[in-house]
């Protein structure tokens, strides 16, 4: 997500325009607040404070990584597009520690994740030095370091409608086991609700359940793997009806495992022939079957529930960060890494089986509705909302794609005439498509 305070602007609801906000991941459905996580605090916005007092029904929920339609909200007249520190603000606290995470959200409780170092004090540097140096920053891939100092992995249950800490459980205090980029934390996977259970998960500790009133319910410690260059995890966990599902891609022993949302019992594991890759999995729910859908820098692979591999297709870049999403009955899967040539995006059809790879001159095949080898971006992941595909670019431009075809509807649109950038993925609602830049400033496209 971002990574640096707001700079203080605010603007009319205008196509492009900049609104002040503190550092926003995402959003809860059809509630009377928009949450906003950051390294050291949570945001409630409203546009009329009363309505936070409600908790809305249970398809209101954000319950993982960009909520269960890929960053779409219900819409809502009470959710906000303006806010400041003075405007639309129910309440905000301080969280210590360091965090990437994104809140969850399941009637009024609000689940987020921390790491602290117990010694040092660690504080946000200017946000040139999270932006790398080809984007006019200072970042470089070796800006990686690991603490000496001990610290706390925390999970926190906020009220939504007070921003009272209704509880926190530690889950392991020590010393972290691997380094960490820069740009990354020791808290950068979101936790994922069944409105049950929590399920909190950290790359270097483990997976750790909780009911919803903070009884420890199962715990399966983790073995701390070395990631690319030490840059750290960032793979949230998904669940279905009757599984968490775990990808642990890494530099030494790459798989995808399967534990009972009830009991933490391990039902299957299956390695993968990857190295380290970002993105988080997607549990993919078509007309036929329900499919675990990984991407990742050697290729996209979808297995069943009972962990076999259904299909995989190859032409992915190297650097697999965005996460897949789905929309009108197709599989929308990217990647962008900046440097390399191929950038792709593929929408992919439900029943695929083997190898449904594109050949060199080929843009579709049976199962493959399109391809575009140059759409996809590096760090963000993309969002279909009202008749278009948007893929968010580092660098700050937008585009917007017909979902069904692939052809443009409108091409790259610069959202800042200065040099900000994007890590966050978009997220949408009442016909607004939102893009939070490193600055901490949020554009509004209608």
């Amino acid at each position: 997500g971002g990574l640096s305070p707001a700079r203080g602007r605010e603007a009319s609801c205008t196509p492009g325009s900049r609104y002040d906000t503190r550092v926003m991941h995402h959003m809860r459905a059809r509630v009377a607040g928009v949450l906003c996580s950051a390294a050291l605090g949570v945001t409630v916005l409203s546009a009329r404070p009363e309505q936070a007092q409600r908790v809305e029904r249970a398809q209101d929920n954000w319950p993982r990584f960009r909520g269960a339609e890929g960053g779409v909200a219900a819409d809502h007249p009470s959710l906000p597009d303006v806010w400041g520190p003075r405007q639309n603000i129910v309440w905000a606290i301080n969280v210590p520690g360091r965090s990437w995470s994104s809140p969850v959200v399941w009637g009024d409780h609000v689940f987020i994740t921390t790491a602290i170092n117990t010694v040092e004090t660690e504080t946000l540097l200017p946000v040139a030095s999270y932006v790398s140096r080809s984007n006019g920053g200072t970042m470089t891939f070796m800006d990686v370091s690991k603490p000496s100092a001990a610290h706390r992995w925390i999970v926190y249950d906020i009220d939504f409608r007070t921003g009272r800490i209704r509880w926190e459980r530690t889950v392991r205090t020590g010393v972290p086991a691997k380094s960490r980029h820069l740009k990354n934390s020791y808290a950068a996977e979101t936790p994922v609700t069944d409105g049950e259970r929590v399920y909190a998960y950290f790359g270097d500790v483990g997976l750790f359940a909780f009911d919803m009133e903070g009884r420890p319910l199962w715990s399966k410690p983790m073995d701390a793997f070395e990631m690319q260059t030490g840059f750290g995890h960032a793979k949230s966990p998904v669940i279905d009806d009757r599984h968490v599902y775990i990808v642990n891609d890494n530099e030494e022993q790459s798989f995808i495992v399967a534990f009972d949302k009830r009991t933490g019992n391990q039902v299957w594991r299956t390695d993968r022939n990857e190295k380290s890759n970002w993105t988080t999995p997607l549990v993919w729910k078509n007309d036929r079957r329900t499919e675990i859908v990984t991407a990742a820098t050697g290729g996209v692979r979808s297995y069943d529930v009972n962990g076999t591999l259904l299909w995989e297709l190859t032409g992915m870049s190297t650097f697999a960060v965005p996460s897949p999403v789905t929309a009108n009955g197709l599989l929308y899967v990217m990647s962008g890494y900046t440097a390399s040539p191929l950038r792709p995006v593929y929408a992919i059809r439900a029943g695929a089986a083997g190898d449904i790879s594109l050949k060199a001159e080929e843009t579709s095949n049976t199962f493959i509705v399109w391809a575009d080898r140059t759409l996809g971006t590096f760090n963000p992941s993309p969002l279909v909302y009202r008749g278009c595909l948007y893929v968010l670019h580092d660098r700050g431009f937008l585009t917007c794609s017909d979902p069904a075809t692939g052809k443009p509807i409108y091409g790259r649109q610069r959202l800042s005439t200065d040099t900000a950038t994007f890590t966050a993925s978009p997220w949408a609602y009442n016909g607004k498509v939102f893009a939070l830049s490193e600055d901490g400033d949020t554009y509004v496209i209608q």
